[in-house]
């Protein structure tokens, strides 16, 4: 079962340079490992009760909790929760995927008008509920290094360092909990997805994405391993001896994920790890190739190149947001649409897409350096289509405002690209809306996204606009000799008719309609089906229903 994308560890924002898996595993700055008791006061504060955390009665039918962790990001922890939410939806439970903390810069839209992780929000679909900021109720946006934007119930909050998000934590995690507890009193089963590792014990002290959230409320655990990448029996083992005891307890059991070849040459080796650790596995999934599904947050820069004809690039920023807007486009049988990362060579294209990102400024600065400039006026001077999103259309004006400080120096202004009449103004209010409308293309061709922003977009470019939303508004600038077009409309290409005159504009004549949410349902099927094949379900089914408040002290 491959999803291969996983969690932007909270390393970068606790104090780690770009690489965080090469830290050491031992900080002792962040302090011992914590159990339950520390996590008191906050509880106490939300549910006005200093004992276990249990709000859901006793009933016939299936009702509690159940944490998936992973003994490493990209295990397939997500992909494990949307097929669950999906095989639970389909016997008719009342099911809500939640994540407590996610860090990363691919988000959607809530129905409540908030923001959360798009994985989330694909969960959701696989759930057959509307997403909810309560499904993520803290979302970290990285804006560096060792910074995040800090998004609490959907809101933006501040903008902290590793330290300051440190000391954050007690008021998040209150907010963690507030959103449980909603949950709880909506939905028959809660499905919840951690982060990273429960063995990251540096990141022990405080926390609220795996152990800490587990013991807070006390839901049974089960443990994801991705066997393609080797070592799976130590990465299991490993990861139980970072552990404390209620810990190990609350860990019912574990699943191996990815795995080709023959399954009974496996055999011994799961029979020697349920007899190690007196726990039992699962099931073990397959590798499942050509699953459509929203990525969480890494983009892959090195691609096999596409069948299609059709050549689309698009600068792989360093803070690149919500590339998920691009996955209708790698699906697309006549595009062959690659990621160009630092330093690599920048091929001809048919189409240059500017993405969008959480640092404006800063991007625009890797553009330059790493030579997009020139090589943007080159595919112009010979005809080339260039299309911008969000950050992108911000680049393509005249300049880009800071004048609060927001990515920058005060009262500060960078030039953009200069391709079209426009400027924008940095702004802390960030603009959360989703939206629909039809694009001032050929045939008028509806579309639906939604907007994620911060920044106030003026001039007489916008006088032209690509798209026209049902509220009223326009969106997006069309320029005049039709080789430039720009929106802040997330997930433009999703709509198959919008996506089939946009390639047409880009220059792809003959271009196919292509259905992205078709796709992603018949992979969530696909992946459901192969969980009720793979997994022993009778009995990971029963720890949702004896788990909760009944979290035992050994196997």
């Amino acid at each position: 079962m491959q999803k291969g994308r996983g969690r932007a560890t909270e390393h970068r924002i606790a104090g780690s340079v770009s690489r965080p898996r090469t830290l050491p595993i031992q900080d002792e700055s962040h302090g011992p490992i914590i159990a339950f008791s520390h996590w008191r006061d906050a509880i106490i504060g939300v549910f006005g009760t200093d004992t276990p955390v249990s709000l859901t009665q006793p009933s016939s039918q299936l009702r509690g909790t159940l944490m998936v962790q992973g003994t490493t990001s990209d295990a397939g922890k997500s992909t494990l929760v949307t097929g669950l939410a999906r095989v639970l939806a389909r016997r008719g439970v009342k099911v809500a995927p939640f994540k407590p903390q996610n860090m990363a810069l691919n988000s959607a839209v809530t129905v409540d008008g908030g923001e959360i992780g798009r994985a989330q929000a694909l969960q959701a679909q696989a759930a057959g509920v509307e997403p909810h900021t309560d499904f993520n109720p803290v979302l970290l946006k990285p804006s560096s290094d060792i910074g995040a934007q800090v998004i609490i119930h959907g809101v933006v909050r501040s903008d902290m360092d590793a330290r300051a998000y440190h000391a954050y934590k007690p008021v998040a995690m209150a907010a963690v909990l507030e959103s449980y507890r909603r949950l709880q009193a909506e939905y028959e089963v809660i499905l919840v997805e951690g982060a990273g590792s429960p063995a990251e014990v540096n990141l022990r002290d405080r926390d609220i994405a795996n152990m800490g959230f587990a013991e807070a409320v006390d839901c049974p655990v089960v443990l994801v391993a991705d066997i393609d990448r080797g070592g799976v029996f130590a990465h299991l083992t490993g990861t139980l001896a970072c552990l404390s005891d209620s810990e190990v307890a609350r860990t019912r059991g574990f699943i191996i994920n990815r795995f080709r070849g023959d399954k009974s040459l496996l055999a011994p080796g799961l029979d020697w790890l349920s007899e190690r650790t007196r726990k039992p596995v699962y099931g073990v999934l397959p590798y499942l190739h050509g699953l459509h599904l929203d990525a969480e947050d890494a983009i892959q820069t090195q691609q096999a190149p596409g069948t299609g004809s059709f050549k689309v690039i698009v600068p792989a920023l360093p803070r690149i947001s919500n590339h998920t807007d691009f996955d209708a486009l790698r699906a697309h049988p006549q595009v062959d649409l690659q990621f160009i990362g630092p330093g690599a060579a920048i091929p001809p294209a048919d189409l240059i897409i500017l993405p969008g990102s959480k640092a404006t400024l800063r991007d625009l600065g890797w553009l330059r350096s790493n030579y997009w400039e020139a090589a943007i006026a080159r595919h112009l001077r010979y005809g080339g289509k260039l299309f911008g999103i969000c950050g992108g259309l911000q680049m393509l004006g005249r300049a880009v405002h800071d004048p609060q400080g927001l990515e920058g120096p005060r009262d500060s202004s960078d030039p953009g690209l200069g391709l079209l009449d426009i400027e924008t103004e940095l702004v802390p209010h960030k603009q959360l809306r989703r939206i629909a409308g039809h694009l001032h293309l050929l045939g008028k061709p509806r579309f639906e996204g939604y907007e994620i922003h911060m920044g106030v977009t003026r001039g007489s470019g916008l006088a032209s606009p690509l798209a026209a939303i049902d509220d009223g508004r326009m969106d997006g600038v069309l320029s005049a000799d039709g080789q430039i077009a720009a929106t802040y409309a997330h997930g433009i290409f999703d709509a198959p008719g919008a996506c089939q005159a946009l390639l047409r504009w880009a220059g792809l004549a003959d271009a196919a309609e292509l259905d992205l949410n078709a796709l992603r349902e018949a992979s969530i099927e696909r992946l459901a089906d192969t969980l009720e094949q793979h997994l022993d379900l009778t009995a990971l089914l029963k720890e949702i229903r004896q788990g909760e408040g009944t979290t035992r002290q050994g196997p």
